[in-house]
């Protein structure tokens, strides 16, 4: 394959001049990204509430930052790293979906036999690797949060539902700025505009990384201050 055949240096000049354009208006084109984000964000947390009410709590005493003791920088960082890698596995799935949907059916005809098949197959797949994807992490995600939620709240003695409320003052910020790469695929593949991904990818990150920053600070330093003052 020629190098101006490669997928991320042939999508580049269009992906350049995509986000010269948003940048133009960019706020608009963030609240839709945000608007979808927001409902997945929903869902999980309805999700998270479901699991943390069916869950049996552990009845073992647990050590909280913020709450059993001090919180620090280092519980700061571990809550950033997590976070960090799943943005990185959505954003991930924008720079495939970039690379399956557009640049690959454009050299298949380059090909023939299996490879060309493979390159005609790569959007579909594509589709169905995301699916797969956000519904494991959905589901992966709702099951540690529910189960830690229902620990939790047994052993402060408050409700599920209190103590996820509580929790929404981080929580809703975070879960936007993570699914906020997976929102912006789903619109580019509805309107088959996979050739703005790769800027997607860019845009999305540029928005979900302060954010996340910002949630991780409240997450260690705020929220227990919030649910200690309510217990």
């Amino acid at each position: 394959m020629k190098a101006d055949e490669l997928a991320l240096v042939q999508g580049w000049p269009h992906t350049r001049a995509t986000l010269r354009r948003w940048n133009a208006a960019p706020w608009r084109l963030i609240g839709a990204w945000s608007l979808g984000s927001l409902l997945v964000t929903g869902l999980l947390l309805g999700a998270t509430w479901f699991v943390a009410e069916s869950a049996l709590p552990d009845v073992t005493r647990h050590s909280y930052p913020g709450l059993t003791r001090p919180a620090t920088a280092e519980d700061f960082l571990f809550v950033l790293r997590r976070n960090v890698t799943v943005l990185a596995l959505h954003a991930l799935a924008c720079v495939a979906g970039f690379i399956a949907g557009s640049s690959l059916p454009q050299i298949a005809p380059g090909y023939s036999g299996l490879y060309r098949r493979v390159h005609e197959l790569a959007r579909p797949l594509a589709i169905g690797f995301v699916v797969a994807a956000t519904v494991f992490s959905l589901a992966t995600q709702a099951y540690v949060l529910g189960g830690d939620a229902s620990t939790m709240a047994f052993q402060w003695d408050i409700s599920t539902a209190g103590l996820l409320g509580m929790m929404s003052l981080h929580a809703i910020p975070e879960l936007i700025a993570l699914f906020l790469p997976l929102a912006a695929w789903t619109m580019a593949s509805r309107a088959r505009e996979w050739e703005n991904l790769l800027a997607a990818t860019f845009a999305t990150l540029a928005v979900s990384i302060p954010m996340i920053l910002v949630s991780a600070a409240i997450e260690v330093w705020i929220t227990p201050r919030l649910i200690l003052s309510l217990i």
